[in-house]
């Protein structure tokens, strides 16, 4: 489960900026994670519990944004969305697509401190 070590580098850039910044008490993470990104949401999320315990983060809240898949079409000069993660082609006019536009998302947005 590569969800695990994931997690385990959010938690340790989370202490590094946490603690260059002076905040304690971080309540919620928000995250994006792109439904081609190889992410699965709920193992992040047992990982993120798993992982969390005995940390300053073990009471935190990962909230997680799922980014859809979205392509370029070359053709239509459209973004669209695909018919499915197996089919990158455009669903107008049928062109295969190398261009993503967004879907591969895995970025930790912002945080919740206690104030």
């Amino acid at each position: 489960m590569h969800e695990l070590s994931i997690v385990l580098s959010i938690i340790d850039e989370i202490g590094d900026q946490s603690e260059a910044l002076g905040l304690k008490d971080v309540e919620t993470v928000h995250l994006k994670v792109g439904v081609f990104s190889g992410v699965d949401r709920d193992a992040l999320l047992f990982a993120w519990e798993l992982a969390c315990e005995g940390t300053p983060l073990e009471h935190s809240r990962l909230d997680i944004e799922t980014v859809p898949l979205v392509i370029r079409c070359a053709v239509c000069h459209q973004n669209r969305t695909p018919p499915s993660l197996y089919q990158l082609c455009c669903p107008e006019c049928e062109t295969p697509s190398d261009t993503i536009v967004t879907g591969r998302e895995l970025e930790v947005v912002s945080l919740e401190v206690a104030a």
